[in-house]
């Protein structure tokens, strides 16, 4: 009778949690969601003792009243507007094959690219012979999945100024589901410092290039720090946003080298202050 109630009183504060808050977190395997009564239980889910509980690890997903578990180690599912950080594997006919960290390649269409100088126009003859001088293979770009084709491949675009090819930086990978998806995903820290957080999981850091509002006296290239935050963060599955990130960053400066913030303990104090931090 003891574990009935238990389990009651537990399923009523997650319930609160749930209805209080979109925040996504990490679930385990076994571990309570919600109750029954009030959601459904969706894909990486089971019902047990009027309860919805989750049965895989991964990050909870709410849309209405369903509710599913993304598994932590997956493919990156894309949706439309999603930004992406991705790399040129072919040049083809009039597009681009590009990896998203997807199931499939991605495609960027030549008409989805902005021409040298801004020019709007139709994509003649001499603009496809020139697309090596634009992109090449190993390239990197940010990108927007634009839509989504029947068999789950993606059409990305770069019209927007702020997309483009990547240069100067650090690409750092980490599983999909731990990024926080949120409005934007360009970040200027005021350490010296930008990411651009993609929803594929791929995270490039790269100097910023007006001048920093320096909250401490660090090095102009202090992108190691920044990875080994990432790093710590993602060992520990925490959510990853400009908020988690900025505060490991001011928790990694207690270690003196910057190969200490991955030591095992390191990791998880850096992560662990960092959540109560964010909570506080």
């Amino acid at each position: 009778m003891t574990g009935h109630v238990s389990i009651k009183l537990a399923s009523e504060r997650v319930n609160h949690s749930v209805a209080a808050s979109e925040t996504p977190r990490f679930y385990t395997p076994g571990e309570v969601i919600c109750g029954l009564q009030d959601f459904m239980r969706g894909h990486g889910t089971y019902v047990e003792d009027d309860c919805i509980k989750s049965s895989v690890a991964g990050v909870m997903q709410k849309v209405n009243k369903l509710i599913c578990v993304r598994p932590l180690k997956s493919r990156y599912v894309g949706e439309i507007g999603d930004v992406v950080v991705s790399r040129v594997l072919e040049v083809q006919q009039k597009r681009w094959k590009v990896d998203t960290n997807s199931r499939l390649d991605s495609i960027l269409q030549l008409s989805s690219v902005n021409l040298p100088g801004g020019e709007l126009r139709r994509r003649s003859a001499e603009d496809e012979q020139m697309m090596r001088q634009l992109l090449q293979e190993g390239d990197l770009i940010s990108a927007e999945v634009q839509s989504i084709f029947s068999d789950g491949s993606l059409s990305l675009h770069t019209r927007s100024l702020k997309y483009g090819k990547l240069s100067q930086g650090i690409l750092v990978k980490v599983f999909p589901s731990l990024i926080r998806r949120r409005k934007n995903h360009f970040h200027n820290l005021p350490c010296g410092v930008s990411l651009i957080l993609g929803n594929n999981g791929y995270i490039w850091i790269y100097p910023t290039k007006e001048e920093p509002i320096a909250f401490k006296e660090v090095e102009k290239d202090n992108n190691p720090e920044m990875e080994n935050c990432i790093s710590a963060l993602t060992a520990s599955k925490m959510m990853l946003d400009d908020t988690s990130i900025i505060f490991a960053y001011e928790e990694s400066f207690k270690y003196d080298k910057i190969k200490d913030i991955l030591e095992p303990e390191a990791m998880v104090d850096v992560a662990l202050n960092s959540s109560i931090e964010i909570s506080s």
